[in-house]
């Protein structure tokens, strides 16, 4: 599938709508729950995914408007949400996730990007060069691959307590 700027913003504007059915209310284990050592819990992700709001998509996207593929992108710091996250809750977590995306989101329509835009390079620091189009993909992407994970981490928590049926539910199974 081709990136069409009309079929992405439908996802990227459920994400916080999902993220929010999903984990509000829940009982503590449920939101703690992690895969392992070094993993993320669902709380970690919510924090990830504001960090990114605020240091990430608009951002780079304004980076390479500005300055193309002649200026690297400043480094993401992919864990900034355990110090960030600390001392708030679920609640504010999703409250400040949903704003800032539809906040984002408003500001990416008013840009009135064309098809020539969504061309037009800029420089990763770990990849080089890459298209706006291909970070606009990579947000939907990284959204639904961040959906599957809070999903999985959760399933994982019944491993052993769905017994035989464990063999039936992929999700279960080592990646």
């Amino acid at each position: 599938m081709e990136f069409q700027f009309d079929e992405a913003l439908p996802v990227l504007r459920r994400t916080p709508t999902v993220l929010r059915a999903l984990l509000l209310d829940l009982p503590g284990p449920w939101i703690a729950a992690a895969e392992g050592p070094g993993t993320w819990t669902p709380f970690d992700v919510v924090g990830h995914l504001i960090h990114g709001e605020r240091t990430d998509w608009i951002p780079r996207v304004e980076h390479m408007l500005q300055h193309g593929d002649a200026v690297p992108f400043p480094a993401f710091d992919r864990e900034a949400m355990f110090t960030a996250s600390q001392g708030r809750s679920l609640d504010d977590l999703l409250d400040t996730f949903g704003r800032l995306r539809t906040e984002n989101l408003d500001h990416l329509v008013a840009l009135g990007l064309t098809d020539a835009d969504l061309a037009r390079h800029g420089r990763h620091p770990e990849f080089g060069v890459v298209t706006l189009g291909q970070h606009l993909a990579t947000w939907v992407a990284h959204d639904l691959s961040h959906v599957g994970q809070v999903v999985r981490v959760m399933a994982r928590q019944y491993s052993t307590a769905v017994g035989p049926w464990r063999s039936y539910l992929s999700i279960l199974r080592p990646a």
